[in-house]
């Protein structure tokens, strides 16, 4: 690490001190956090598995291993080795109807929550979600049109994707015009973005029909996946893992742009490039999450947040932990959201019963950032 340190020429002694403090806060982490790192997805894996026998139809755990197993088998073309003695309705509803939910709140779970550390990160800031620059009121305003014109649920999901891409899209184009510092100015410019488009939404909601039309705008403004199919997460499947693998790759530079934007191009970091980078990758993560379950708030706020309690601030543990943190604490909360009541509470509901608290936590202790 001194070696690493001494290559960097001309550092101003404060700058030395800063980059020996963080090289060694991360060679820190990587001592210590090895079990958690092992422990992480074998939790995932469990809560994963227990998922499928969370419902108001009864499966036992023996039969849903055994119709999944035998999928894979099927899957794979080993025909001869399949499975059999459960009933028609039993498979119905491992496969159809659990698997892609399950499957979609893991997938969103981790999304959600890399999107969050990640702008915590570029942006320097405990206090940011994803949806700062209006991906998801964008979203949201094109799921509330889509249903307005009558679309159905592909239509709305298509529609919800597309405006979250739109908003991203105007928010870094009014920040480019901006003569004031690039960071604020994008700040600014979602901040913005995000108050049109939910002013949009609101208009929607007054024009839509009260007796059917209105109230699907507000169910699904709440976040829900129990309309989710597998065409549904084929869906979101391909834009999340195309934002994934940027930002998995590029999560060591990460942890140079919590220095000032100078520091860190003194160091040979491109930071306007992977910063939009970033928040190319994050929008899409974004946006194809909000597309098929709605909008489901608090989760990369807080995610983010227990993963660096846990293992640290080294982003190249930060973001793949809060992935596997993230998806198992979507399934915790879909599998409350069909167990706690005969109507199944939306999951945005149940966030913020976390989110919250944890937001007064941060405002209390004013939100200093320990990246």
């Amino acid at each position: 690490m001194e070696l690493f340190v001494k290559t960097i020429p001309l550092c101003p002694k404060g700058f030395y001190v800063r980059i020996h403090f963080i090289m060694k806060r991360v060679m820190d982490g990587r001592k210590s956090h090895r079990i958690g790192m092992l422990v992480l997805p074998v939790a995932f894996f469990v809560v994963f598995a227990l998922s499928f026998l969370v419902g108001r139809y009864p499966v036992s755990p023996i039969t849903a291993l055994k119709i999944l197993f035998s999928k894979v088998l099927s899957f794979f073309s080993m025909g001869r080795l399949s499975l059999s003695g459960w009933t028609g309705s039993e498979e119905a509803v491992v496969v159809n109807i659990r698997f892609p939910r399950i499957a979609a709140a893991s997938l969103i779970g981790a999304a959600l929550s890399v999107s969050g550390a990640s702008y915590q990160g570029i942006f320097r800031n405990p206090m940011v979600s994803p949806d700062l620059l209006g991906a998801s009121t964008g979203a949201g305003f094109g799921a509330a049109l889509a249903i307005l014109l009558g679309g159905g649920y592909f239509s709305i999901a298509l529609s919800s994707f597309s405006f979250g891409i739109v908003a991203v899209f105007l928010a870094v184009i009014v920040a480019k015009k901006s003569r004031i510092d690039s960071t604020l100015s994008l700040v600014l410019a979602g901040v913005m973005i995000s108050s049109l488009f939910s002013s949009g939404t609101s208009l929607v909601k007054l024009m839509a029909d009260t007796q059917d039309q209105l109230p699907a705008i507000t169910y699904w403004l709440m976040g829900s996946l129990a309309s989710v199919k597998m065409k549904d997460f084929v869906f979101a499947l391909f834009p999340i893992v195309l934002g994934l693998i940027p930002i998995l790759l590029l999560r060591w530079r990460i942890n140079l742009l919590t220095l000032n934007e100078d520091e860190a191009k003194s160091m040979g970091i491109e930071v306007k490039k992977i910063r939009m980078i970033v928040i190319i990758s994050s929008t899409l993560m974004t946006a194809g999450s909000v597309a098929i379950s709605g909008m489901i708030g608090w989760v990369g706020l807080v995610i983010p947040h227990f993963s660096r309690l846990i293992f640290g601030d080294d982003y190249s543990y930060t973001l793949p932990t809060s992935s596997l943190l993230g998806a198992t604490f979507m399934l915790l909360v879909d599998d409350l959201a069909r167990i706690i009541s005969t109507a199944e509470i939306p999951l945005g509901i149940l966030t913020s019963f976390v989110g919250a608290p944890v937001f007064l936590y941060l405002i209390i202790r004013g939100g200093r950032n320990e990246a």
